[in-house]
């Protein structure tokens, strides 16, 4: 089986930096597009970050030059370095992964971690 797992979630002050990670694991042969999405109370699950794997990015608008995606391919994991942290960018972060669990089948799922909460403080 995968799993996938974040960390560096926490509580920072408006204008301070986070950085996450979500490291997968498991039964994988390759990961394709890694991303980073958050939820909060009360909203919709929206897009943040996503990465392919020849390492092309896009952000929402509301990130653009305040938080930077990456990823180590041979760690099998995807970083979210955020910058410049405002209230309104507090919510739960999900981390995903596109994952191929073998070289024949041509199939790939999506698997998602369990959250990290980041809290910014005004």
């Amino acid at each position: 089986q995968v799993q996938v797992v974040e960390s560096g979630g926490g509580l920072v002050q408006a204008g301070g930096s986070l950085r996450l990670s979500c490291a997968a694991s498991g039964s994988i042969f390759s990961i394709n597009a890694m991303g980073w999405n958050r939820q909060a109370p009360g909203k919709q699950r929206e897009l943040v970050a996503g990465i392919t794997s020849g390492g092309s990015t896009n952000y929402a608008d509301s990130v653009k030059g305040r938080f930077t995606i990456s990823r180590d391919n041979a760690k099998n994991t995807v970083y979210l370095q955020m910058n410049s942290l405002k209230p309104e960018d507090t919510a739960v972060y999900y981390c995903n992964a596109d994952i191929s669990m073998d070289s024949y089948s041509g199939r790939q799922y999506r698997y998602w971690g369990q959250g990290t909460q980041v809290t910014v403080s005004s």
